[in-house]
């Protein structure tokens, strides 16, 4: 018999095992929708608070501006309290008090002046540079008006020609002044007014509308008689710079609402994200939709303030 013999076991085999690796994220995918979706609401409420603003509501808050400012006038003219100077009660007028009727009839403007030229003073109409003689007194009065938003009231000022003629009506009459010619930067400036005579500056932005290269300036000349120039109690050159030839409104109120309005705004896209995955988009945006428009047309108007004043 032959013996057996032990037989000999190979080693088993064995397949490597491989242990799919996993890279921790530290934001899950799906949490980015609490992150980016407010920021997305967030800037396009903004932008669509602009083009709103910009292209429709601007004009209808200058629309209700002039209409109220050219009521109050029409009051205080005949009562015979119509401002005269630039004091009342022995104190500033007020800035968005309005001063004056301002009447174009070659490029059609019929619009009533506001004291002071700050970004918005001028969303109601153009607006009296507060360091200079008023409409139809000696000396030179200047008024800014914007270009583009809020009514556009100088949009066409550069059709003027000379000769064409400008009527002011205010609390001491109305006076007529003679266009004399318009200046750019570089332009030679007209020598100073003679006394007891009258000039009326007009200055708005120069260049496309949104896009300014430059400052405006249409002069005319005072044909009837000059009213007195009560005593001043701003000296030229003693404006804030807020209220000179493009600037922008940066005070602290506009900068306080800008913050608050943002933080509203961002709260609210915010609720909205979350609720949307709670509620459904449809209770959403019916509960915020308001809330976020409100907030984006605040941003947006307090936005503008800080664009240049005669846009």
């Amino acid at each position: 018999m032959t013996a057996l013999l032990p037989v000999r076991q190979e080693p088993p085999e064995f397949e490597p095992i491989h242990t799919p690796v996993v890279v921790a994220s530290a934001v899950p995918p799906a949490a980015w929708r609490y992150f980016v979706s407010p920021a997305l609401i967030t800037v396009a409420a903004i932008l669509l608070g602009l083009t709103l603003n910009v292209t429709g509501i601007s004009w209808a808050v200058h629309r209700s501006a002039q209409k109220a400012g050219l009521d109050a006038l029409r009051v205080d003219l005949a009562r015979a309290t119509a401002p005269v100077g630039q004091l009342s009660g022995g104190k500033l007028l007020p800035l968005g008090t309005p001063v004056a009727v301002l009447r174009i009839p070659a490029i059609g403007l019929d619009e009533v002046v506001f004291e002071g030229t700050t970004g918005g003073v001028l969303m109601s109409g153009p607006g009296h540079q507060r360091d200079t003689a008023l409409p139809g007194q000696a000396g030179t009065a200047i008024i800014q008006g914007r270009a583009a938003a809020y009514g556009g009231p100088f949009g066409r000022l550069d059709r003027l020609m000379p000769e064409d003629r400008i009527t002011v009506l205010t609390g001491q009459g109305e006076s007529t002044y003679r266009v004399t010619g318009s200046r750019r930067a570089g332009d030679a400036v007209p020598p100073p007014v003679e006394p007891g005579s009258g000039r009326l500056t007009l200055v708005t932005a120069a260049g496309t509308p949104f896009l300014p290269t430059g400052v405006l300036r249409v002069d005319a000349e005072l044909v009837s008689t000059a009213y007195p120039n009560p005593p001043r109690a701003l000296p030229a050159g003693s404006i804030d710079v807020s209220e000179t030839a493009l600037a922008v409104d940066a005070s602290i109120n506009t900068m306080w609402v800008l913050v608050l309005g943002l933080q509203g705004l961002l709260a609210a896209a915010a609720g909205a994200t979350w609720s949307r995955r709670r509620w459904g988009a449809a209770r959403t945006w019916i509960v915020f939709a308001p809330l976020i428009s409100v907030f984006g047309l605040l941003v947006a108007e307090h936005v503008v303030r800080l664009l240049p004043n005669l846009l």
